[in-house]
């Protein structure tokens, strides 16, 4: 059974959203290999400090052109669309937590090359948005 302290302190790392902040440096880290680990982090915590305050997307290691190289691998026929499940299992590969179970196209079980992107981005967005609002 868990101590006081311990629920205090996952309270804290919940609250502050400090595992998956650090989950998305680390990434980047891996991602951009830079020459200075150090120097880079800090430039990654300003961006975040940065996209805090104005609203501006935060610092990601996907963008719109590894979109579509993910679409692609999962869409060799180029027929401009994928399965719900190709949909799911791919967001989820990307770290994507809170994936839109209902995204247009999951009745017909065609999800769209466009709704892929726009529900990849929105997920990858909320990801790197590791900090609390104020």
């Amino acid at each position: 059974m868990a101590t006081q302290r311990e629920k205090d302190a996952a309270e804290y790392l919940k609250k502050h959203k400090i595992i998956e902040l650090m989950d998305n440096l680390t990434s980047m880290l891996f991602f951009y290999r830079p020459e200075n680990p150090r120097e880079f982090l800090i430039e990654q915590l300003g961006q975040l400090k940065d996209s805090q305050q104005s609203g501006v997307k935060g610092p990601n290691v996907f963008n719109n052109s590894d979109l579509d190289a993910v679409f692609g691998i999962l869409d060799p026929a180029n027929k401009k669309n994928i399965s719900f499940a190709q949909y799911k299992h791919a967001l989820t590969t990307l770290g994507i937590k809170d994936i839109n179970e209902c995204p247009e196209g999951v009745n017909e079980d065609r999800i769209s090359h466009e709704t892929f992107k726009t529900e990849a981005m929105q997920g990858l967005r909320r990801y790197s948005a590791t900090y609390t609002q104020l």
